[in-house]
């Protein structure tokens, strides 16, 4: 299985979308920049679309546009060494996700994530060998991030914040997750400790500020997911 936890006292790289802030997102080529960019794993999203399994966030209203597969993702990674963190957007595609990575030989490099407790626990039950992220808090449309809503959310998520030490366990044990992928506005070297103390990686989203990142760094977080690969720099601890 794969080692979601900090390699060497360095904490875990992880490419949002791909490179999305460089590329565009959920594309074989933004894959292809956050390898370029020294990213250990690379995030992206599926849908199913028309019976068809799909790399894109948020399905169209309209006709269908020409989107990559996963068949075509995966294909490409199963050529590199990089992590796969798989975020599942299709509900009831469990089988057909499972078979996929079975077939590119990536299962054992893979880590599936969701909001939502039955498709992990359906993940679970089809490939016990695949590892879990409980995604938390739901944010689909990413307003924690957008200027004008975040502000009138953020009351909310620091009630979450403040609660989520002592919810943590329940939750990770129901979804049988083996890591907690956090927004960054949720994470608290509370929470961090805990889940490392229930064996548990914590990886956050998504963080393209630098101090941002160092920040989270001295927190002890495994990973950081962000749109923009450059941010690491020379901001994360040494061994």
């Amino acid at each position: 299985m794969i080692d979601l936890r900090r390699r060497d006292g360095r904490l875990l790289r992880i490419g949002h979308r791909g490179a999305a802030a460089l590329a565009p997102e959920n594309t074989v080529p933004a894959l292809a920049l956050a390898l370029e960019l020294g990213c250990d794993l690379v995030e992206f999203d599926v849908h199913e679309l028309e019976g068809r399994l799909v790399l894109v966030h948020d399905l169209p209203d309209g006709p269908a546009p020409d989107l990559p597969t996963l068949d075509e993702a995966l294909a490409f990674l199963a050529g590199t060494e990089a992590g796969v963190h798989l975020d599942l957007k299709a509900p009831g595609a469990e089988p057909a996700i499972v078979e996929a990575l079975r077939r590119h030989g990536v299962v054992e490099r893979t880590m599936v994530s969701s909001f939502e407790l039955p498709p992990l626990r359906a993940f679970g039950a089809l490939e016990p060998t695949l590892q879990l992220g409980l995604t938390y808090p739901q944010d689909r449309h990413g307003l924690v991030q957008r200027r004008a809503v975040g502000p009138l959310i953020r009351p909310a998520l620091a009630a979450m914040r403040t609660a989520l030490p002592a919810r943590i366990a329940r939750m990770l044990r129901r979804a049988g997750a083996a890591a907690a992928v956090l927004n960054s506005y949720v994470v608290t070297e509370k929470v961090v400790r805990r889940c490392h103390d229930l064996g548990a990686a914590v990886l956050v989203w998504t963080v393209d500020d630098p101090d941002w990142v160092a920040r989270l760094d001295r927190m002890g977080v495994d990973g950081v997911i962000t749109n923009d690969p450059r941010v690491f720099g020379d901001y994360t601890s040494a061994p």
